[in-house]
């Protein structure tokens, strides 16, 4: 059982959580996530980790509910237990792999939208920890949906839009990198979006417009985790890919986006799945906790 030390609303629909676990805590890296479960017949959750301290032995969730899971899941509080909690999962940031010095000599960006921004800070933080502040781009649709700015701007150069303009400026987190770079004349030696499919989509397209190199973070596909459902299925540079267990990072020019969102929309109807199952056959049997798998 794994005690959940803190639990709060950060913005309408958004909810952050610190587990205690310690083992989990004590190997974390950058860009992992972490499997989830409320009870013994409690669905899967992957969740990106947000923050981890190996000392205290905690890891920092971030979650928006969106399913009968994360909504039963977004009311238990401090004190309470998950049954499982399982991780680090998924292949680290490949920058975490790089000569240090040689990644000082690097200068890079994030955007972020909504939820994707919990899982940069921890990548930031990293980053911010071995001396490279990297410049943020953090979107949201209006003030109220920016989350975890004060942490962010400890640990990068933050940057914020508001798509109804009610914070700091109005705009997409994509006028803002294209201000950047053409307007103050900025340089970037790569770029790391991670968001809404389609906010990752438009950032690849002005990336490479801009010979941006850009990495993805393709989390918000996963449901399962495990790789045995097929959700997380998709096409880098035309290769199957599943994000669980080859990722969740990618190369983002690589990744087919519009096959990855049409994808998601399918499962989200049981005529949907049903068609995916008939098609894909062994790529899509496990038991995703959507499909019900075989069964």
């Amino acid at each position: 059982m794994y005690k959940i030390l803190k639990a709060e609303q950060l913005a309408a629909n958004i909810y952050l959580m610190d587990v205690e676990a310690p083992r989990v805590a004590k190997h974390c890296l950058p860009g992992q996530f972490v499997i989830v479960k409320m009870d013994e017949v409690g669905e899967r959750i992957p969740l990106t980790i947000c923050d981890y301290d190996s000392e205290k032995g905690s890891v920092t969730i971030v979650f928006q509910p969106i399913g009968a899971s994360t909504t039963k899941m977004k009311d238990l509080k401090a004190g309470d237990y998950f049954e499982d909690f399982v991780g680090p999962l998924g292949r680290p940031s490949e920058f975490t792999e790089m000569d240090i010095e040689e990644l000082k000599k690097k200068h890079i960006v994030f955007v972020a939208g909504g939820v994707g921004t919990a899982p940069v800070y921890p990548q930031l933080k990293w980053l911010h920890e071995r001396g490279i502040t990297a410049d943020a781009i953090v979107g949201a649709k209006t003030k109220d949906l920016i989350i975890l700015e004060d942490k962010l701007k400890e640990v990068s150069n933050l940057y914020l839009t508001t798509d109804d303009g009610s914070y700091i400026r109005k705009g997409m987190g994509t006028d803002v990198l294209r201000d950047l770079v053409e307007k103050e004349g900025k340089h970037y030696d790569v770029c790391v979006a991670i968001g809404p499919m389609i906010m990752m989509k438009f950032v690849c397209l002005l990336t490479k417009e801009l010979n941006i190199p850009t990495i993805v973070s393709m989390n918000p596909i996963m449901v399962d985790g495990t790789g045995m459902c097929g959700a997380c299925r998709l096409l880098v540079d035309g290769e199957v890919k599943f994000a669980c267990v080859d990722g969740p990072e990618f190369d983002g020019h690589k990744v087919d986006f519009d096959l990855a969102m049409k994808r998601q929309q399918m499962y989200k109807s049981d005529e949907g799945r049903a068609l995916l199952k008939e098609q894909e056959g062994d790529t899509h049997h496990g038991g995703c906790g959507l499909c019900g798998g075989d069964k």
